[in-house]
């Protein structure tokens, strides 16, 4: 989990090639984002409470499906490429970025909901690094891609939500792999 464009997918994505070369059957979830477009519900700096709702209860249930889809395997790993949490950091730095509130029951509904919902061996948290540039066609809001990052560590310090911290830094991230590659009992070809 983490801010937008601090590497997530590509983690997701190396850990995936390195699971399929050690002949480790893997799942994979994503693209929540776009599929919230679809909809249509707001996104992005505008969640709502109903869109929160909507992405936690679909990230939920694409988690379900793709660990039944591999019931029959010897190993079941799902990456999930944006954990349930991830959706709360989003709306907390959603409502912030606008200066709104949400009834402390929905708050705290939303919350259930996520923590009803943890079932992540292992848990990646990126850190942004305003430096690093992001992609031009990305036209990211700087202030609320900040406010996320510090929804989503804030969120799992208050938790105590076990975690491993990833930067943009190579050792970091070759750090990460490595540690999701031992807890499938593996090591890395590399």
């Amino acid at each position: 989990m983490g801010t937008h464009s601090t590497g997530k997918s590509l983690l997701m994505r190396r850990i995936e090639m390195e699971l399929r070369g050690l002949d480790i059957p893997v799942q994979r979830t994503g693209h929540i984002g776009r599929r919230l477009a679809l909809v249509p519900l707001p996104k992005m700096q505008h969640h709502t409470v109903e869109s929160t709702r909507w992405v936690l209860a679909t990230g939920i249930a694409d988690e379900v499906a793709a660990a039944a889809r591999s019931d029959d395997a010897s190993v079941r790993i799902v990456l999930a490429d944006r954990a349930c949490w991830d959706a709360l950091a989003y709306f907390r730095a959603a409502l912030e970025w606008r200066g709104a509130s949400a009834p402390r029951t929905d708050r705290e509904a939303l919350h259930r909901l996520a923590a009803a919902y943890t079932p992540y061996d292992l848990l990646f948290a990126t850190v942004l690094d305003p430096d690093l540039p992001i992609k031009p066609k990305h036209d990211y809001d700087d202030r609320y891609r900040a406010l996320v990052d510090h929804h989503t560590h804030a969120l799992l310090r208050e938790d105590g939500i076990p975690h491993v911290r990833v930067t943009g830094d190579d050792d970091s991230q070759t750090s990460a792999i490595e540690r999701a590659l031992q807890l499938c009992g593996r090591e890395s070809l590399v």
